[in-house]
């Protein structure tokens, strides 16, 4: 199957392999700088932010489970969408996903934090995939998708809005808190609106329409 996925979806696939098998020889200690940590977090006992982290992280894993799920995201969806858009506009989605997940989560860390919250960094490429999974959502709304738990097809429109859901209301309730719901959600904003942009439509590209009874010459 791997020589047959088009090339910036393999590279992801291999580059996220790697990156976690060196976590797993070398320790995920030494990866630590790479990791997305809240502004602030020097000060409250962990180390602290740095630009490059809000690319970084999206290339670890905490465990192979959340890599797992994160890369049979991106061959269901990833790959469709590269055949559809070419390599260039792929990659330049993804990472913005990836990026606006982190910006986020930071939004949300630092809240925590100023709340008394613990300090703590964030991994995954998870912001990235629900990017993914929203734009395939948009440019194929009526295909069919099987879900793997539990086993129900639905169309791939129906499966972001379920999906979208279930990370609002996890991510309001405080439920799985180990897991970064609002940069999921976040990954999915970002992704619509450079979709939006690319597309010309608002925010970015209002058409004004006449009002009242305006004669077209």
């Amino acid at each position: 199957m791997l020589p047959n996925l088009p090339p910036a979806t393999k590279i992801l696939l291999i580059l996220n392999g790697a990156v976690f098998v060196a976590q797993l020889l070398l320790g995920s200690y030494l990866f630590a700088p790479l990791m997305l940590w809240p502004i602030g977090g020097a000060e409250a006992g962990g180390l602290g932010f740095m630009p490059w982290q809000l690319l970084t992280y999206g290339f670890l894993h905490a465990h192979m489970a959340h890599l797992l799920v994160n890369m049979l995201a991106l061959l269901m969806f990833g790959s469709q969408l590269e055949y559809t858009w070419g390599q260039r506009r792929f990659l330049i989605y993804f990472l913005v996903c990836v990026v606006g997940a982190g910006l986020c989560q930071l939004v949300v860390v630092s809240w925590s934090l100023a709340s008394g919250g613990g300090t703590y960094p964030t991994v995954g490429a998870s912001g990235g995939m629900f990017g993914l999974l929203l734009a395939f959502g948009m440019l194929f709304p009526h295909r069919r998708v099987m879900l793997l738990i539990p086993p129900i097809p639905m169309k791939a429109r129906t499966l972001v809005i379920v999906y979208g859901s279930i990370e609002l209301l996890m991510g309001i309730t405080g439920t799985r808190s180990g897991v970064a719901h609002f940069a999921h959600l976040g990954g999915m904003l970002f992704g619509w609106l450079l979709i939006q942009q690319w597309r010309g439509r608002p925010p970015f590209g209002p058409r004004l329409r006449p009002r009242g009874n305006v004669r077209r010459f």
